[in-house]
């Protein structure tokens, strides 16, 4: 129990606490004049709003760990599809659970043609991000059965395979909506899924393919794609997480919750970060250039992005684990010039006091970027 006392009125309360945490409402029973206190903490700095057994993440010694499995031989051993049942249901699948778990996800990789359609009417220079959440939200429509707001709020607490059934939607579809949307900013027509290929697979052949009849993706990239997939794959009540939360809370149809979620992720302050990490190493343009562009962030007149994390005081665990991907990917699409700056950004960096002081490190988003840009899956 935590003991406070009202330096205001000299009334002591007794708070009682669990798993590190105390409940907001208590200090509504602290009072003055009729009036309780608030527990006030802009950008959730120190507030829990859920209890999970998903992720576990120890800031100062810079671990993540889904389910108790450490993010290191998550990535090294399975795959996306693998970890996401793992994260879903609690365990890693069985051989037989991985089979028939990744067949009904592929199953689900067509979306209504009426949907492609849609997509076709964006303008030329949609941003893919504006265009996926789009889709995303307009999904809603070509599943009624699937919207509590018509089928009652309690839809899907009554009906768990209903439920299931609108994952392995989403987690199917979703990549044929990126790479319509990737597809339409290239000037490209949209490719058909191909079921009989993994799910990274899929996504690049969506993505890649031209006028091939045999074309099969890189199997080097295919893995970077799925580690990658893997390393974002949940972090805790993140930006959009939260997001999901929240819009879920409404008991709104999930592929509306989904749209808000990615509209959270589309802020450069979140998911953008990896875009906004290739414009910064635009601008500094060279190597040589890397002591003034840090002397201007420490003066505050430039960011320093892809550095720092609200929850990590220690190097990301992720960015040591998309660091070497990188290097895979450039071995089979040739080196990508800002890597070498990004590399001599971060020495640079790491040797100064002041960042050193401020135990600013490299997170996910610093080499990110340079992976989706070394497979050519951004155009700047």
């Amino acid at each position: 129990m935590l003991r406070v006392e009202d330096s205001r009125t000299k009334a002591t309360y007794t708070v009682p606490i669990k798993d590190s945490s105390v409940p907001a409402t208590a200090f509504g029973k602290i009072q003055k004049d009729g009036e309780g206190l608030r527990v006030f903490d802009s950008g959730y700095q120190n507030t829990a709003v859920v209890r999970s057994q998903i992720c576990y993440i120890d800031g100062d010694r810079g671990v993540l760990e889904y389910r108790g499995y450490p993010i290191e031989e998550l990535a090294e051993k399975s795959t996306f599809l693998e970890v996401s049942y793992l994260l879903l249901y609690g365990e890693l699948p069985t051989k037989e659970q991985l089979e028939e778990w990744s067949k009904k996800v592929m199953q689900h990789t067509f979306v209504h043609s009426r949907l492609t359609e849609l997509m076709k009417t964006f303008n030329y220079d949609a941003h893919p991000m504006g265009m996926f959440i789009s889709a995303m939200a307009a999904m809603s429509t070509f599943h009624a059965n699937a919207n509590p707001a018509l089928k009652g709020a309690d839809l899907f607490i009554n009906n768990p395979d209903l439920m299931n059934k609108q994952i392995v939607r989403i987690l199917g579809k979703a990549p044929t909506v990126a790479a319509a949307a990737y597809r339409h900013r290239i000037g490209r027509p949209y490719n058909l899924p191909q079921n009989h290929l993994g799910y990274t697979e899929n996504l690049l052949y969506m993505m890649d393919r031209l006028a091939e009849s045999d074309y099969k993706p890189h199997p080097v990239l295919s893995k970077a794609l799925d580690v990658m997939f893997i390393l974002h794959a949940d972090h805790e009540m993140n930006c959009s997480t939260a997001a999901m939360r929240h819009i879920g809370s409404s008991r709104v149809d999930p592929y509306s919750a989904i749209a808000g979620a990615a509209a959270a992720l589309y802020g450069p302050l979140h998911g953008g970060a990896n875009e906004a990490v290739l414009h910064m190493l635009q601008e500094i343009g060279s190597a040589k250039n890397v002591p003034g562009f840090l002397q201007q962030v420490k003066e505050k007149k430039k960011k320093l992005i892809g550095f720092g994390h609200r929850v990590y005081r220690s190097y990301d665990p992720r960015a040591k684990i998309i660091r070497k991907v990188a290097y895979d990917v450039f071995e089979v699409c040739g080196k990508e010039p800002l890597i070498e700056l990004a590399v001599a950004l971060e020495q640079a960096a790491l040797k100064d006091d002041y960042f050193i002081k401020r135990k600013l490190y490299p997170n996910v988003d610093f080499y990110s970027g340079l992976i989706y840009r070394g497979i050519h899956l951004v155009h700047l």
